[in-house]
């Protein structure tokens, strides 16, 4: 029997893992089949039919990728989880300025119920001006087929009742997040992005196919496999990078026993703020999109949207890398505290050889932070905007642009090696090996 074979025999040897493992896959079914309900009167097929005119190589085509679907579908799934991201981005934002948020991420337990609880109500405020955009844009869009909304049906009724819906839709989808945080294998709102994204692929490798068929270079469509495979390596390597600081404990005698006297690590991350500045950035940039389906007949907004704000334009590459390098340095400030480091390394009596506890540790930790996150955060925003080039410049079809790099991939590659991380604890805590013959395997928090 083969080491990955065995590994996945013990996966199911576990009763907690196995129950855990079932679980999330239960509630995982449960978001896809909701991908796939249509909103009461709404034409399925006029929507499908326009939907794959308008949205291939669009931003909404990238939102209906990490909504797995859903959007194109006008399901009740159809903001996806997208309003609770761009929630909790508002909330972490206002930890950093004001004072009360502030003091609420220092209160412990009790601090982070109610910030849970502020980020519910953002979400549900974010869903009711979303779900509106939708209304608007689904009510005013006549195809060649027909209206999307037959006449008779659209009013004041459909408008509310579907605003009622798609709001009911992601908070439900948010509690399933919750679910499989807490009873699944963890991180169930990026599990819920990681498999909407992932039922996507299957059909752009059919599309990327059609091209082969219709009589693209078979020798081109292999160069650009292999340059996947490379950047899909880069994306792992960064990952998984860190840069270790030692730190020398001094030997201390307690009772008959002396402790201490040994040198450990910190182990600093090349991308500390794992895929967290690519999910808030791209919510950022969704805004403007939703905000401008209320002018459909507007021509200076539809002018604003195709020069700064489409897709596969050259200022929207630029503003999106921007902010994935600004939020990259964001995040890592709100995940990592070099002045908490400090402080615990000078009470457990640890210290970096050269340099003085304290404040000079939290400095150079700090400065040693700073350096590693610039390259991290720069190779975050060019494999953010790889599709729009590799879809502009190497003719990839929009679709399997999206998992050739950016966001779709960043996503998969930090969500399974969050998973694997997840499933490799429980094996070791009880004495089964890992997926790794030697080390450990690292999450993106590992």
């Amino acid at each position: 029997m083969s080491k990955l074979t065995e590994t996945f025999t013990n996966i199911f040897k576990i009763q907690e893992l196995r129950e855990r493992i079932f679980f999330t896959a239960a509630l995982l079914i449960i978001v896809r089949l909701g991908s796939h309900v249509t909103l009461p009167g709404v034409d399925a097929r006029v929507l499908s039919d326009y939907m794959r005119r308008s949205s291939e190589g669009s931003l909404f085509g990238l939102y209906d990728l990490f909504v797995g679907g859903a959007f194109s579908n006008a399901a009740v799934f159809a903001l996806g989880i997208m309003p609770y991201i761009s929630s909790s981005i508002v909330i972490q934002l206002l930890g950093a300025v004001v004072p009360y948020f502030q003091k609420l991420q220092k209160e412990g337990e009790d601090g982070r119920k109610k910030i849970t609880q502020y980020t519910r109500y953002g979400t549900v405020g974010i869903c009711l001006l979303q779900a509106s955009g939708v209304v608007v844009k689904l009510q005013s869009t006549v195809t060649p087929q027909g209206p999307i909304v037959p006449a008779v049906i659209g009013g004041f009724g459909f408008a509310l009742s579907t605003i009622i819906i798609l709001t009911a839709g992601t908070v439900f989808m948010m509690w399933l997040g919750e679910q499989i945080t807490e009873r699944g294998i963890g991180n169930g709102i990026s599990l819920i992005i990681f498999i909407g994204i992932i039922a996507r692929f299957p059909n752009s490798l059919l599309d990327e196919y059609q091209l082969i068929v219709a009589g693209r270079n078979i020798i081109i469509e292999l160069v650009i496999l292999a340059l996947m495979g490379v950047i899909v390596a880069g994306v792992v390597l960064v990952t998984q990078g860190t840069r270790r600081i030692p730190v020398q404990y001094a030997k201390r005698v307690i009772g008959r026993k002396v402790y201490g006297g040994v040198t450990q690590y910190i182990p600093l991350r090349v991308n500390t703020a794992g895929v967290m500045p690519i999910i808030f950035a791209q919510a950022i940039m969704f805004v403007p999109q939703i905000v401008f389906q209320f002018f459909p007949d507007s021509e200076f907004v539809d002018t604003l949207n195709r020069q700064w704000f489409s897709y596969d334009s050259w200022t929207y590459s630029l503003l999106y890398g921007l902010m994935i390098v600004f939020f990259t340095y964001f995040y890592t400030a709100i995940a990592f505290n070099p002045k908490d480091v400090a402080d615990n390394m000078k009470k457990q009596g640890g210290f970096i050889p050269g340099i003085r506890p304290g404040t000079h540790t939290a400095d150079f930790v700090d400065n040693i932070l700073t350096k590693i996150t610039l390259p991290g955060s720069i190779f975050l925003a060019i494999v953010a905007i790889l599709p729009t080039l590799m879809s502009k410049v190497g003719g990839v079809t929009p679709g399997f642009a999206q998992f050739f790099g950016g966001t779709s991939l960043l996503i998969i590659v930090g969500v399974a090696l969050d998973t694997l991380q997840q499933v490799e604890s429980h094996l070791l805590m009880r004495h089964y090996d890992g997926f790794m013959k030697s080390g450990k395997l690292r999450g993106r928090r590992g």
